[in-house]
């Protein structure tokens, strides 16, 4: 697979040698109004667009295929043979990981732990506990951070000229600087959608804050498409002091992990410490993004948490409900919960608000009960308890 034009480097083409991606989806992806999905809602304000990443790939989209694309690049580049994906039991991002790892050539790696069960739980793990070539079940998600130190730890131990066997060990979510490379181009992606008239400019582009990678990475592309002029800015605008950024739309992240996992600190963080990066890089002031700019225009909505990760709420479930047409991309750990911001938002009066579809609507490969047969026993026993 050869790298794609994205819009990130169609604007950075110097950074493509380098940062490039593994192409993995279908981009740009469409841009719907949510009335002509799901028909009329009821105590709906302003108009209501849906950004489709849940079709961004038919063998698995969703938001996660675009952090893949920049990790995996960065794999490919290096020679890596396998990669780890880390997570719960139920990770969206592992799914994605062993399914679009083993397209592109890689042998596929998890690293998991419990969660409360559901549907899309049951069904994830049961992709990922199969279908990955080394599968480690974890107790809890406390030794994570040890599995990865292990790890890390035994690779640096190789011989000289074996670093290309050493695996791509990833963070929960690809949370790290250049994991949010993909969703930087996302921000682009909208607001160059936004300029050929697909939606009017957005006040508010609401998501799922999970990991943080998707939202810090889209906060940094949106602020970039208002440095650059695209969409919703003015040209060589908002490099002063607090007070006269470019404009652009609130991002609004909905919590579904808990604090201090998803607190507006460690997304701010993760968004500054990837301009800081690209900055350093390339000396470009459009990369050099402030606290107090990033802050302005982030919103963390914790309202839609509800007792934890992974749990249903009434509002998420409601949400579903609502939206049914619409229902194949909207699980209750994720996208439910953000659906169910979204109509809380809305019904606050009128604006042009911007969903982001996070959670893929692909149907998920077959598993045979003889492959069950080879998962970790606790795995094994979690599956037989919540199925």
């Amino acid at each position: 697979m050869s790298a794609p034009v994205r819009p990130f480097f169609e604007y950075w083409p110097e950074l493509e040698p380098s940062l490039g991606f593994l192409a993995l989806g279908d981009f740009p992806t469409p841009i719907e109004r949510l009335d002509r999905i799901v028909g009329a809602v009821r105590g709906m304000a302003g108009e209501t667009y849906v950004k489709r990443d849940d079709a961004s790939s038919p063998i698995y989209g969703g938001n996660k295929v675009r952090t893949l694309e920049a990790l995996l690049g960065q794999a490919r580049r290096e020679g890596k043979h396998t990669i780890i994906a880390t997570g719960a039991y139920g990770s969206n991002h592992s799914v994605a990981t062993v399914l679009h790892a083993r397209r592109a050539g890689f042998r596929s790696g998890v690293a998991l732990f419990p969660q409360p069960a559901s549907a899309t739980a049951v069904a994830n793990l049961r992709v990922s506990a199969t279908l990955a070539d080394e599968v480690t079940d974890l107790r809890h998600w406390s030794l994570l951070p040890l599995f990865i130190w292990q790890r890390e730890r035994a690779a640096r131990r190789d011989p000289p000229g074996a670093s290309v066997m050493r695996p791509f060990v990833m963070r929960p979510g690809g949370a790290v600087p250049r994991g949010c490379l993909g969703f930087m181009s996302a921000g682009l992606e909208l607001a160059r959608q936004v300029e050929q008239g697909l939606m009017p400019p957005p006040d508010e582009v609401i998501i799922a804050l999970g990991s943080t990678c998707s939202s810090a990475g889209l906060l940094v592309g949106m602020r970039l498409a208002a440095r650059l002029g695209i969409g919703w800015g003015r040209r060589g605008a908002g490099q002063g002091g607090t007070g006269s950024f470019a404009p652009g739309p609130r991002l609004v992240a909905v919590r579904v992990t808990p604090w201090p996992v998803t607190s507006p600190i460690r997304v701010l963080n993760l968004a500054r410490a990837a301009s800081a990066w690209l900055f350093q890089l390339t000396g470009r002031r459009e990369f050099e993004l402030s606290r107090a700019e990033l802050a302005h225009h982030l919103v963390v909505d914790g309202s839609q948490l509800g007792r934890g990760y992974g749990l249903p709420t009434p509002a998420g479930l409601a949400a579903i409900e609502r939206l049914a047409p619409f229902a194949t991309a909207l699980d209750t750990t994720y996208a439910a919960k953000s659906a169910a911001g979204l109509l809380e938002r809305a019904a606050r009066g009128p604006a042009v608000r911007l969903f982001w579809s996070t959670k893929s609507a692909a149907p998920l490969p077959e598993v045979s009960a003889e492959a069950l047969e080879q998962v970790p026993p606790r795995m094994r026993r979690w599956l037989a308890r919540a199925g």
